[in-house]
């Protein structure tokens, strides 16, 4: 006779047939403008240098960006080898700890903290736990005339301040970069109490990237609605709209890429 079907609606959304997962469901979208990567449409690429670990590149010029971006996770042995050209990395570090060494300046690793590695710097990573997540931004490196390319820069997101973003206390910034002109990209991580939203439905000539690092919500992106969860990649094209709400019962954060300080034209 008839199939049992069952159904069930979520942020991970499932659909079986006779206990069987049906495995053509994802949340993963990719439009013009934008993208929704979700975790169940990760798949792993290979990287010269980068050895023993899985590479799942979220978001390059391919799908039309103007930058990359990588989860990087660790098996035993793992290490991240190379070497800088024309473009730019900030290295956050999602899980777990390593060694990082770049050019001879060597320093430990662990949750939370990051790197940023400039054009024409060799850097290594090693001494990684299995399971240690690494998340990279890549960006050529436009240089500002008048101003020295910027220097390696190591640091701790606990150490930076949480700004109430435009007054408001349950929306927390953290500016991971230093804001000057030498630099032409930020790291932010952006935090939301359960229910508090962006204050408007933001249009801009930036470019954004993310992952989310904790809770989840909604995020219009155009005039899509698409609920996103930890572990979620999230590509934004310059003028792609976009608002976000967290939803449940904990905070939700994301920490984010943006193109800024270069002249807006190039008429």
């Amino acid at each position: 006779m008839f199939q049992r079907i069952d159904i069930e609606f979520n942020c991970g959304k499932k659909l079986t047939t006779n206990g069987m997962k049906i495995s053509a469901l994802t949340r993963s979208v990719v439009k013009r403008n934008h993208a929704i990567i979700a975790r169940d449409g990760y798949i792993n690429s290979k990287i010269p240098g980068w050895t023993d670990c899985t590479v799942n590149v979220m978001i390059n010029e391919a799908m039309g960006a103007g930058f990359c971006q990588t989860l990087v996770t660790a098996e035993n042995g793992a290490k991240l080898e190379g070497k800088t050209k024309a473009s730019q990395i900030f290295f956050y570090m999602v899980e777990g700890n390593c060694k990082v060494t770049i050019e001879n300046n060597s320093r430990k690793l662990g949750k939370g903290q990051f790197v940023y590695v400039p054009v024409e710097k060799k850097y290594l990573f090693e001494e990684m736990d299995a399971q240690t997540q690494l998340l990279t931004f890549h960006k050529l490196y436009e240089k500002q005339e008048g101003y020295n390319m910027p220097d390696v820069q190591f640091g701790d997101a606990n150490d930076f301040t949480a700004v109430a973003y435009s007054g408001d206390e349950t929306l927390r910034l953290q500016t991971l970069l230093p804001d000057d002109l030498s630099f032409d990209m930020a790291g932010n991580i952006f935090s939301f109490d359960s229910g508090a939203h962006l204050p408007l439905v933001e249009t801009h000539i930036m470019e954004h990237g993310l992952l989310f690092l904790q809770g989840q919500g909604i995020y219009r992106l155009g005039k899509h609605w698409y609920p996103v969860k930890k572990g979620d990649a999230i590509w934004m094209a310059p003028y792609c709209q976009q608002w976000f709400t967290a939803m449940g019962k904990e905070q939700a954060a994301y920490i984010y890429y943006k193109n800024i300080n270069r002249f807006p034209t190039k008429i």
